[in-house]
């Protein structure tokens, strides 16, 4: 039964790793345009919402007034993402950074559970995962970072996650039988 779920839980990190990938190539190759279409989508996404809210509002016997202050935030942060890509972008590489620092701990996390089982790649895993905190930092704290950079960062994340995720699945079947 485990040794199902943690395979199941390793391919899932390797599709995780993949829309990683294709996310960075996509920043190298298109940065702007990247940017630009989250905050249009992100900021219509916004705004619908605040638009379904004022029909909710109107729509209700009971006219809630809480709705109408919702709806109006939800557009006002609509309108706000749309025109200010530059914040979406500073947010969006806090998140990014953050979750490759997260995924590089719980990497580590692994390098010492493969240590304990006596394993010869747990100074491999404990190498990746060293290289994925410096790059998850390195994203976090280098406001100034062209795009291409950050795209190049979770490029070089993707692959190190999918090459300690195959490790995983091959330990997984050598240490539970």
């Amino acid at each position: 039964m485990w040794k199902k779920f943690l395979k199941k839980s390793g391919w899932t990190d390797i599709i995780v790793s993949l829309i990683f990938i294709i996310f960075g190539i996509m920043l190298i190759s298109r940065p702007e345009a990247i940017v630009s279409v989250i905050s249009i989508l992100l900021g219509a996404i916004f705004i619908v919402m605040g638009v379904l809210k004022i029909i909710d509002y109107y729509s209700s016997g009971k006219q809630d007034n809480y709705l109408i202050a919702v709806a109006t935030v939800m557009i006002l942060i609509g309108i706000i993402v749309m025109f200010c890509a530059d914040i979406i972008l500073s947010v969006f590489r806090i998140l990014i950074a953050i979750w490759i620092i997260y995924s590089g701990i719980m990497n580590l996390q692994t390098a010492i559970v493969w240590k304990d089982y006596k394993s010869r790649l747990w100074l491999i895993t404990l190498l990746l995962a060293i290289v994925t905190i410096i790059v998850g930092v390195y994203i976090l704290v280098n406001t100034g970072a062209i795009l291409q950079t950050i795209g190049v960062a979770i490029l070089i994340y993707g692959l190190v996650d999918i090459i300690e995720s195959f490790i995983f699945i091959k330990k997984v079947d050598n240490y539970l039988d």
